[in-house]
C-alpha cells in the first residue's frame, strides 16, 4: 500500500506509480469525492475533466512568434502595401 505525506503547505507527493495508473502528469487536476463506507468517510480520487481547446486555440502551433508589437496603422500599412502589390501599382 502507497502512503502520502503532507508537507506543512499541505502539498502531497504521490509515488509514480499512482500517477501512472491514474494517468496524470505534473501540472494536472485531480478531482476528490467523498463518500461514506461502513460508517466510515472514503475518499475518491480521480484525474479532473479537463477541457480540450477549442479548434481556434489548436492554430497557436502555426503562429510565429513576431519581434514588433501589433498596432492597427502596421497592420492597415501592410495591408495596403499588399494590396497594392497585388494590383500591380
Amino acid at each position: 500500500m502507497a502512503s502520502i505525506k503532507l508537507t506543512s503547505k499541505r502539498q502531497a507527493t504521490f509515488p509514480a506509480e499512482v500517477c501512472r495508473q491514474l494517468g496524470v502528469c505534473p501540472g494536472d487536476s485531480l478531482e476528490l469525492t467523498a463518500i461514506r463506507h461502513d460508517s466510515e468517510m472514503v475518499w475518491i480520487l480521480k484525474p479532473a475533466k479537463q477541457l480540450r481547446p477549442s479548434w481556434l486555440g489548436r492554430l497557436r502551433q502555426y503562429v510565429t512568434p513576431s519581434h514588433e508589437p501589433w498596432s492597427r496603422e502596421h497592420h492597415g500599412a501592410a495591408a495596403t502595401r499588399a494590396m497594392a502589390e497585388e494590383s500591380g501599382k
